[in-house]
């Protein structure tokens, strides 16, 4: 009775020492995945950049040439606000589109990844839940849209502003995240060269939506439109 007792004791012990290693060890597994994910894909980002950057002048285009002043003399409240949200996801689904593939592509590698802290894990699934969101999303009719609560005496949005914006608005991230560093506690060399490689690329994106806001007022200015 005492062996046995022995026995599982250092059995026990062995365990405990042999976990912390395993679970470091699948760390940096998940961790190098990811980061290969998301170099592919911010490189497919950064490379569409000025095409990503076209989109919202598009839009701009259509709304003055089809809807200009649409929604002129409508009140500044929760409805405008709504549909400001809707302006937003209209650029953001219209830049996205070629990019589609690159972001299902990362969505199914990254997924299903795991790491030891609970936190970490559930913050990369619901990062690419959010994309997975995205990808499902059409371009609203913007036009349209504004053009139904205008008839409403702006009174009532759309059924279709309202639908887009509640999935869009939760869904809305940026493409590049690598969750304030916190992937780098399991880094490898060779995932230290790969978070380095995409950090600037992330820095190009991030630059261009930062650009986005002007293109973001003039279609609201052409639809006389206050959030």
């Amino acid at each position: 009775m005492r062996v046995r007792s022995g026995i599982s004791v250092a059995a026990a012990a062995a365990v405990l020492a042999v976990v912390p290693s395993s679970a470091l060890a699948s760390d940096a597994s998940s961790t190098q995945t990811y980061l290969q994910a998301d170099y592919k894909l911010v490189r497919t980002a950064a490379a569409g950049v000025a095409a990503a950057e076209r989109a919202p002048l598009l839009l701009l285009a259509k709304v003055q040439r089809e809807c200009p002043a649409a929604a002129a003399h409508s009140p500044q409240d929760q409805q405008s606000t709504q549909m400001s949200d809707e302006v937003i996801g209209a650029m953001v689904t219209a830049a996205y589109r070629p990019k589609l593939p690159a972001i299902r592509s990362f969505v199914r590698s990254v997924s299903g990844l795991r790491w030891s802290s609970g936190a970490l894990t559930r913050e990369v699934r619901e990062y690419a839940k959010a994309l997975r969101t995205l990808t499902g999303l059409a371009e609203p009719a913007l036009c349209a849209d504004v053009g139904s609560w205008a008839a409403s005496s702006f009174n009532a949005l759309s059924a279709a502003t309202v639908s887009f914006d509640a999935r869009f608005m939760p869904a809305w991230v940026g493409i590049g995240d690598v969750f304030g560093g916190r992937l780098t506690r399991s880094e490898t060399s060779q995932s230290r060269s790969l978070a380095a490689r995409a950090a600037p690329l992330e820095e190009r994106i991030t630059q261009a939506e930062l650009n986005a806001v002007e293109s973001w007022g003039k279609i609201m200015n052409a639809l006389e439109l206050w959030p």
